[in-house]
């Protein structure tokens, strides 16, 4: 049940274009890219197959969104130019800067409240995952679906779907997953660096947990984008893969909440400007006789 394919090092460039021909070894060069830690281990079989699986469901969603609009117009609009490749890079160092703002206080500040919390009682909860036979069985698969390289490989494939079916709504999606993997990512490993904080197991990089950031961010975008009927499955998802890495023994609880509250702040930077228009959050003293407040208004802009 827990055998790996394991590759220490990819060396020079025969290496790395033979590594890179085969299906294996681009499954190590995406988990080099968004998966933290030396060697690079992968159940190389199962993943192969979770991605050959996810193709038909993306082609299906693909299908339903051509067929059916997402969103009723009531004038006729100039449709979305298709988001090139280039565009998903080219987007980043806006995508960067609105992680400076006012929403990114509030979410960071939930999260960090909630990891503060749950600290206390970290290793009660992990060892209480990890001894619970049936719930570690059932969460398996949320340390196969919840890799960062996983996530990033089905955003790509979501973007391509959406470009050879030339329906840009499917890209435009496809291309803010990708480049919600990829801020969740660097905010995570920057983190992890940072902190080193020891794994149950007694692997280092604990906090945050990068499962959780990657899913929450998948999470985040997909409930910007398609509403809350799909955003609660999602989000739904993402909790299932955050749990997984408590049963897992590969994180704490106050890894895995952080983690959520990276992964909705970068799903919701990515989003802030693209089918929503911008958003203004103004904090403001209010004096009072014996005490005081602060107001709080919230305007959206177009």
């Amino acid at each position: 049940m827990r055998e790996y394919a394991k590759v220490d090092h990819i060396g020079g460039e025969t290496g790395v274009v033979s590594a890179l021909a085969t299906p294996g070894g681009a499954l190590y060069f995406f988990c080099k890219l968004f998966v933290s830690g030396a060697p690079c281990r992968l159940r190389i079989g199962r993943y192969i197959g979770l991605m050959k699986l996810s193709l038909p469901a993306l082609l299906v969603t693909a299908a339903t969104l051509t067929a059916a609009p997402l969103y009723a117009q009531t004038a006729p609009a100039a449709p979305d130019p298709m988001p090139s490749f280039a565009s998903l890079f080219r987007e980043l160092p806006a995508d960067f800067q609105h992680l400076v703002s006012p929403q990114a206080v509030v979410i960071l500040g939930i999260g960090g409240g909630v990891s503060a919390a749950v600290h206390p009682n970290d290793v009660r909860f992990t060892r209480d995952a990890t001894t619970t036979h049936a719930l570690e069985e059932s969460l398996d698969s949320g340390q196969y679906l919840g890799d960062g390289f996983v996530q990033a490989g089905g955003a790509f494939a979501t973007y391509f779907v959406g470009r050879m079916s030339h329906n840009t709504r499917v890209a435009t999606i496809g291309a803010e997953l990708v480049r919600a993997q990829i801020v969740a990512g660097a905010l995570t490993e920057g983190l992890k660096l940072s902190v080193n904080r020891t794994r149950p197991n007694g692997q280092s990089l604990s906090f945050p947990s990068g499962h959780s950031s990657a899913s929450f961010a998948t999470a985040a975008v997909l409930q910007r984008e398609l509403g809350w009927k799909v955003g609660t499955v999602a989000y739904a998802f993402a909790s299932y893969v955050a749990v997984s890495r408590l049963s897992e023994n590969k994180h704490y609880a106050s890894d895995v909440a952080f983690g959520a509250a990276i992964g909705i702040l970068a799903g919701r930077s990515i989003t802030m400007t693209v089918h929503h228009g911008t958003h203004d959050l103004t904090l403001a003293p209010i004096a009072a006789p014996g005490g005081g407040g602060v107001g709080v208004n919230w305007t959206k802009a177009r």
